[in-house]
């Protein structure tokens, strides 16, 4: 079935006795079935976690969507009416699609879902009538939200008895031990209490950890029905505990010489840190499992399962999808399985089925691997305008020809590929970015060299041309782009129309004439040199000075950015179209950060400016023709940049507490004028069911948790708050025996977290005491809005407690239709890599933006590849030439390591550097030192923490 969360699922099967057992994969089937031929083996969910958003794998969700389909119909998973009419709506919508009265109710009386289903039937359909527009993976997300908040999900019943006879249940679950009467649960043992779980012959014993507080006896005693019975019930305890509560698979005990004493079992697999890590740090790039809804399928019916009787296993009924649209094609049909980083892990893959949204048919490529040309890249190509490769990953195509870039889901200039139910790529997404034209051999790269220039300060001006290029092309997003989709809107208010005019329109009219002169004179520069012109042409300074002059009037624009972000703010807060429009806006190609932005791209123009021109005195000495000029136009910008600072650190304050709202659920008021942004990324939040990964978010007033939903809208889920006044910070790690923890210690409740890396832990730390030692000096008080606080609890955040109609009518309000959201922010790729930044560093990944042509080649290939590149944002963004309107592929750097090759590499040119995470290595290389030195440098930033080595010579192999 090639999946990837497989170690959630199992085979069970009946034995001899007539007990259900789980099929052990290490020990010899023949030795486990007597009758092989006549056992039915059934695949089955084995492990329920607490939270589906630990399934990492749609695919996944579909399978355990399944499993509570079974256990509703079977009357496993018991629940109240109003819950049962809901879960039954969520999977009719997966099956049948959006209600129709009449369709919806004869589906009903045809398909049994649940017991007593008639009575219930008015409610289920006006359950379902609030889906509408709900896709089958939101169905299967939304059906395993309610079911995991009801009493009985995931438990298994094992009969036993107490001291006193009285008929009980056992159960285990994710938490500990379960005691049930009937469907009620009258007890629980958490892991953290239990010293040892045992059994002599029909005994079951549980014992305890020593308690002042509790009144229980230090052994508990079951009676089960047989030696069998508690050995069955036991060994699924032994391998609920490792999964759940282990960092890694336990060692088998060494096997005694003369006798043994005791079972020998041990848990063999990997436990679920174990393989959410696989997942997260593999960074396999997936096409989303997608399939049609019943009604529009027809007589095509698509299943994992192959097994003629639904009944067994996860299969489906009323609507089953067991059987693949070619008779040739009889293994699983889902999704394809692809490194989203390194183009050699294109081995094995998975097709993906025909499907059909809402009527819109996509039609789903093959993948393919065609042979790499001149030993550089592979190709695929787009067979129908029409046709959308069902996945995320540039890497897959419908047949061989044209490659496929993906950008915030959509189709890219020559590389159509997008998500077929709209959604966002994967913030991991890798550029692969294939164009024979494009490729250029070493000879030409030699003899294009030897015509440049070779001086420092012809170079130092080529990066004022490129990234010259980018700023006018940004400038183009808000006066071309904007204005022509929000801003021709009637719901855009005027004041915000003529604001934006009247700001941008001046300055890229600018800034175009000052690029056509910045192009010119470097044309002059490259030609050949004759004595008479060679003082005259082969300088910037001139050209920059009499800019900057010119610029002096548009000054006041450059003070109205923070006008625009604020009349921004305000609009979109007062209308929620304009906001839709905003958001879809976003998730356009040609937007390729963040909208807010590019509205504050002239502030950070004016310091690039100054960089430039600081390099430039540096270089030149005294004597020479263009330092005065330098100097002077050096003076005018940085006299306007001081000016602006204060202003402009306020603006990217503000940019960064709107760019959060859009990535938080269940907080409000975040925007406030007294708050500052200091740092968010990911830490391990310990819990009694052990450490789960948390999104916190630092701010100069209080601390909030998160996890990420799995929903369209790729938000975080805000759990909890800490306010940061009253706050004591310890380290913990001894105390928890947790690597790199620490404990945070508010007024009401105290946090147990643990960093990825030593760094890490000292950076939290010291960013948390900074906050709460200037918490202390600030009059400010911090409220935010508790009740959705109190709703959006995680399980381990709060005890568990009985479903309500409320509660689950709420929840269903709550899911219904999410619109879409950028799903590649900095937030998300934070928490993929696992790690963290600061305030600090966007005001340095800022200040290091730099955009030019850079040869890229690949770990097993051999040719380069000529792209655009530019960095921004944490990110390199890939382009064909600087002249394509938006990129066709990114990259994060966030986690990457940036060396220069060793010997054994055999890369053997000058000037190339490399980018690594994990597996998942490329080279770029640079056309003279200066500019490997500033692409080394602006990586770096990216990548190594604030004040790291220094950039080796191109010569030098060490990491940085």
């Amino acid at each position: 079935m090639n999946l990837v969360e497989g170690d959630y699922f199992g085979l069970e099967f009946q034995n001899h006795q007539k007990m259900m057992v789980w099929l052990d994969h290490i020990k010899p089937i023949m030795k486990q079935l007597r009758r092989p031929k006549h056992t039915t083996l059934r695949f089955a969910v084995k492990f329920f976690p607490p939270d589906h958003a630990q399934l990492l794998e749609e695919l996944t969700r579909y399978l355990f969507a399944l499993q509570i389909k079974q256990d509703i119909s079977c009357g496993r998973l018991t629940s109240n009416d109003t819950s049962s009419a809901l879960m039954v709506s969520h999977i009719i919508q997966s099956e049948i699609g959006d209600f129709e009265e009449s369709q919806c109710r004869s589906h009903l009386l045809n398909n049994n879902y649940i017991q007593d289903q008639m009575p219930l039937i008015d409610k289920i359909m006006e359950f379902h009538s609030k889906n509408i527009g709900q896709t089958p993976a939101v169905s299967d997300y939304q059906l395993l939200e309610v079911a995991r908040r009801l009493e009985m999900y995931g438990i298994r019943l094992h009969p036993a008895k107490d001291r006193e006879g009285t008929r009980l249940s056992l159960s285990v679950a994710h938490t500990g031990v379960l005691v049930l009467q009937g469907h009620t649960k009258i007890n629980a043992f958490n892991w953290s209490k239990v010293r040892k779980l045992s059994f002599k012959r029909k005994r079951f014993l549980i014992k305890l950890r020593p308690d002042l507080n509790s009144s229980y006896q230090d052994t508990l005693e079951f009676m089960m029905g047989s030696r069998d019975c508690c050995k069955v019930f036991w060994k699924i305890c032994v391998e609920y505990h490792a999964f759940f509560r282990l960092f890694e698979e336990p060692k088998p005990k060494p096997k005694p010489v003369l006798f043994t004493r005791g079972s020998s079992f041990r848990f063999s697999g990997r436990t679920q840190k174990q393989v959410i890590d696989y997942v997260r740090e593999s960074e396999f790039k997936k096409i989303p499992f997608e399939r049609k809804h019943s009604r529009v399928q027809q007589n095509i019916r698509l299943s994992p399962l192959p097994s003629p009787r639904h009944h067994e296993g996860l299969t489906e009924s009323g609507a089953p999808r067991d059987r693949v649209d070619s008779p040739s094609r009889s293994h699983w049909k889902e999704s394809a399985l692809v490194s989203a980083e390194d183009p050699s892990a294109l081995k094995t893959t998975r097709a993906s089925p025909s499907l059909q949204r809402n009527g819109h048919e996509d039609r789903a490529g093959s993948v393919s691997r065609t042979e790499e040309r001149r030993g550089s890249s592979r190709q695929a190509h787009q067979d129908h305008p029409n046709t959308a490769v069902v996945c995320n990953s540039p890497h897959l195509s419908a047949s061989s020809g044209h490659s496929h870039g993906m950008v915030n889901g959509q189709k890219s200039l020559d590389l159509g590929s997008h998500s077929p139910n709209g959604g966002l790529p994967s913030p991991l997404t890798s550029p692969l970015l294939n164009d024979a034209g494009s490729i250029r051999t070493d000879d030409e790269d030699e003899v294009q060299r030897k015509r440049f220039p070779t001086d420092r300060a012809y170079f130092i001006a080529k990066e004022l041309l490129t990234t010259e290029r980018t700023y006018v092309k940004d400038l183009e997003v808000v006066t071309v782009s904007f204005q022509s989709t929000v801003g021709q809107d009637e719901a855009t208010p005027e004041s915000l129309k003529n604001t934006v005019l009247s700001t941008f329109e001046p300055l890229h009219k600018f800034h175009t004439g000052f690029l056509r002169e910045v192009e010119q004179r470097l044309a002059l520069w490259e030609g050949r040199s004759n004595a008479h012109i060679k003082g005259d042409y082969q300088r910037i300074g001139d050209v920059m000075y009499k800019n900057l002059q010119g610029l002096k009037p548009l000054t006041a624009n450059l003070h109205k950015q923070s006008e625009v972000l604020l009349e921004l703010e305000k609009a979109t807060r007062g209308s929620h179209r304009l906001e839709g429009l905003c958001r879809d806006f976003e998730l356009q190609k040609v937007c390729y950060v963040p909208l807010n932005v590019f509205i504050l791209r002239p502030l950070h123009r004016l310091s690039h400016y100054k960089q430039i021109l600081e390099r430039l005195c540096k270089h030149y000495p005294a004597t020479h023709v263009d330092f005065r000029d330098c100097r002077a136009a050096l003076a005018d910008v940085s006299e306007v940049v001081e000016q602006l600072q204060g202003s402009l650190n306020k603006m990217e304050n503000f940019q960064k507490l709107l760019e959060l709202k859009k990535d938080l659920i269940g907080v409000n008021d975040l925007v406030v004028p007294s708050r500052e942004f200091i740092r968010l990324g990911c830490l391990n939040k310990l819990s009694g069911k052990g450490l789960q990964q948390r999104m916190f978010f630092l701010f100069n007033d209080v601390i909030l948790y998160t996890s990420r939903g799995m929903t369209a809208t790729n938000q975080f889920k805000v759990h909890g708050q800490m306010l940061l006044n009253g706050m004591t910070i310890r380290e913990s790690e001894d105390e928890w025996g947790v690597p790199h923890a620490f404990t945070l210690v508010g007024q009401q409740q105290s946090v147990v977290v643990a960093a990825s890396s030593l760094m890490e832990r000292e950076k939290w730390m010291e960013d948390i005491q900074m906050a709460i030692d200037t918490s202390k000096t600030s009059n400010g008080t911090s409220e935010l809005l508790i009740c959705n606080l109190i709703d959006n609890k995680c399980p381990e955040d709060s005890s568990l407690e009985a479903e309500s109609e409320d509660d689950i009518t709420a929840l269903h309000t709550a899911l219904e239709k999410p619109g879409p959201h950028r799903g590649n922010t900095m937030v998300h790729v934070c928490w993929h890599r696992n790690t963290s930044v600061s305030m600090v560093d966007f005001s340095v990944a800022v200040e290091n933006q730099l955009s030019g042509n850079l040869l890229r080649k690949f770990k097993n290939s051999n040719g380069w590849q000529k792209l655009w590149v530019v960095f921004t944002n944490f990110s390199l963004f890939f382009y064909k030439s600087h002249q394509d309107d938006y990129p066709l592929a990114s990259l994060p750097l966030l986690g990457y390591s940036v060396t220069v090759p060793k010997d054994s590499e055999n890369i053997h040119k000058d000037y190339v550097f490399k980018l690594h995470f994990k597996s998942h290595v490329y080279y770029f290389r640079s056309e003279s030192e200066y500019t490997f030195e500033r692409w080394m440098e602006v990586i770096r930033s990216a990548t190594v923490p604030t004040g790291g080595a220094r950039v080796p010579n191109s010569k030098e192999s060490h990491p940085l």
